[in-house]
């Protein structure tokens, strides 16, 4: 069973597609475990940032006991599939249910199952999780091929970008109103890609930042990837960016050096696809197409 999308990606990457028996609503990829039984929801409802931002707080600050949380677990459905394993995450409150309400389920299960967590904050972490998924699933040997395999091909990025030369000032939104910086691995893939993030360190969690803020940091590279948003999502809500009296002093725009990309595919997800989110952004920072 996976509750986060990042450790069903993390879980297929080693050949355990065959053991999941469940997933959360999120979990979308690969596209084959789409016919797995979904055992969560989403509580909230709205189609802007700025209104899914009033509602994910709303969420936060009440209690489970009156309707609050940002998602609910189908407790029926979990305790009949009856998991060995279950994945889940500790790293964002706002990702996936609460591990609380996981606990107190399995707790009917008999036997209970074994519980993996997953609280990230760099791109090594990341690949001691392939790992960690490999013992959870007995796929070690498996497991170290695919982290041999990734690191090789990040590596391999990572040989592109000059140590020589300052790079470019860069800002990740992955929030756009109100406005939110890219925090836990983002600002290390981003200095490790040849960038320059003034606005966020390594491995601490996003934070929002005013306007004043991002002006201020004079970003001349701008990455537009909110969390759980599709390039579709993201062109229809840029507007509400682009009126902004301060957008235009931003050098990243006046430059032309702006890029939208989809954060579920690209960077918001700590799995196997951070390495190809990782090859794009060396390639767009250092100008090197052959890479993006």
């Amino acid at each position: 069973m996976s509750l986060t999308p990042s450790a069903t990606e993390l879980l297929c990457a080693v050949g355990g597609e065959r053991f999941l028996v469940g997933r959360s609503h999120e979990c979308d990829h690969p596209p084959s475990i789409a016919d797995r039984p979904v055992v969560t929801r989403q509580r909230t409802v709205a189609t802007t940032s700025a209104a899914i931002d009033r509602a994910v707080r709303v969420a936060m600050a009440t209690p489970a006991s009156e309707g609050g949380g940002l998602y609910a677990l189908d407790a029926d459905a979990l305790i009949a599939l009856a998991p060995d394993v279950i994945l889940t995450q500790d790293l964002c409150d706002v990702c996936s249910i609460d591990m609380g309400t996981v606990i107190s389920v399995t707790k009917k299960i008999d036997p209970p199952p074994r519980i993996f967590s997953f609280d990230p904050r760099s791109i090594d972490d990341v690949f001691d999780d392939v790992l960690r998924v490999g013992v959870a699933v007995g796929l070690e040997r498996r497991a170290h091929e695919v982290v041999v395999e990734l690191r090789d091909r990040y590596w391999s990025a990572r040989d592109a970008v000059t140590p020589y030369v300052d790079g470019p000032v860069v800002a990740f939104l992955e929030w756009m109103d109100p406005l939110f910086v890219a925090g836990h691995w983002t600002p290390q893939l981003i200095a490790e890609a040849g960038g320059r993030d003034p606005l966020n360190q390594p491995g601490e969690r996003s934070i929002e930042i005013t306007p004043d803020a991002l002006v201020a940091a004079a970003p001349e590279r701008l990455v537009i990837s909110p969390c759980g948003y599709d390039l579709a999502a993201i062109r229809r809500e840029l507007p509400a960016l682009t009126k902004q009296p301060w957008w235009n002093e931003l050098p990243a725009v006046r430059s032309g050096h702006l890029a939208l990309v989809d954060g579920n595919q690209m960077f918001s997800r700590p799995g196997p696809r951070l390495v190809d989110a990782f090859a794009w952004l060396v390639g767009w920072i250092n100008e090197r197409p052959g890479l993006v």
